[in-house]
């Protein structure tokens, strides 16, 4: 248990830094960076795999549903990645925390209404409480919070997609990264041809070698996340899940300094009350159910 613990906490807590890793980057543009996140994690997934001489899986992708669902992750958690990117290179890092607050009631709707599952009354009203905050933020900022939004569905769809895939985290990230692998190549060849390469012509090996590590600061937590959710119960890690994105709030506030007024905490707390509604709520069920 206490493995499990700190494996995902370990996680959650390099997640929650990822704002500082892409400031250090620089000028490199956001779709440079996600095309060396690709290359260099698959590099990094190659090397772990073949340590491991973990292959067989690869008969698996050959059946044509196995290979289109992971196409279309891929395309989710590209996209994902990109926006993240772009939001904390362009000051956005609190809107983006706020993305991965409401993620899990993300996850609640799209199991309520793809996989068709039940909801209970809690959720109904944690979802119905988040809704409240969203709407608030877009009235009083006068826009809708779109890079939340965007972050928690693609996330949410990705996690979906995850969830009935026949692949675990280090097989299906590996399998998704050679997907996307033929673009960035491609991309990052037609930018060396037209001297736009950033990793050619960046001033100081330091970006150079922050690029390369796009690999293993993407696979590693990965890797401990998935360790530790096999060792700990659900509701444990439901909790731990919220260490990320609060850790990002407070860089953003803290660290980057941007601007967060008193009307925006509003819609941010009562957001927060949500989901400190669900994962109360989950917390008092898995009492019960161990006690019965």
């Amino acid at each position: 248990m206490r493995s499990g613990i700190l494996s995902a906490a370990l996680a959650f807590l390099c997640w929650g830094l990822f704002p500082i890793y892409f400031h250090a980057i620089g000028d490199v543009p956001p779709t440079q960076i996600l095309v060396h996140r690709v290359l260099w994690s698959l590099a990094f997934l190659l090397i772990v795999l073949a340590w491991r001489r973990q292959w067989q899986w690869l008969a698996i992708v050959r059946q044509p549903r196995v290979f289109w669902s992971f196409a279309a992750s891929a395309l989710l958690l590209s996209a994902n990645w990109l926006m993240y990117i772009w939001a904390v290179k362009n000051g956005h890092v609190i809107e983006a925390s706020l993305g991965y607050f409401i993620n899990p009631l993300v996850n609640i709707m799209f199991g309520f209404l793809i996989l068709k599952e039940r909801m209970r009354t809690v959720q109904w009203m944690a979802i119905a409480l988040a809704a409240l905050g969203v709407c608030w933020l877009t009235w009083q900022s006068g826009t809708v919070p779109w890079i939340a939004l965007f972050l928690a569905a693609s996330f949410g769809g990705y996690g979906l997609l995850r969830k009935t895939a026949a692949l675990g985290a280090l097989e299906g990230l590996s399998f998704e990264t050679m997907v996307l692998f033929p673009f960035a190549a491609g991309y990052l060849a037609w930018l060396t041809m037209h001297g736009a390469n950033a990793f050619v012509n960046a001033p100081l090996d330091t970006t150079r070698l922050l690029l390369v590590a796009a690999g293993p600061i993407t696979a590693i937590p990965l890797l401990l996340f998935a360790s530790g959710a096999r060792k700990i119960p659900l509701s444990i890690l439901g909790l731990l899940q919220y260490l990320s994105p609060t850790i990002q709030f407070a860089l953003g506030v803290w660290l980057f300094h941007e601007a967060f007024s008193s009307e925006r905490l509003v819609g941010f707390v009562v957001i927060w009350a949500a989901l400190a509604l669900y994962a109360g709520e989950g917390l008092l069920r898995s009492r019960a159910s161990r006690k019965s």
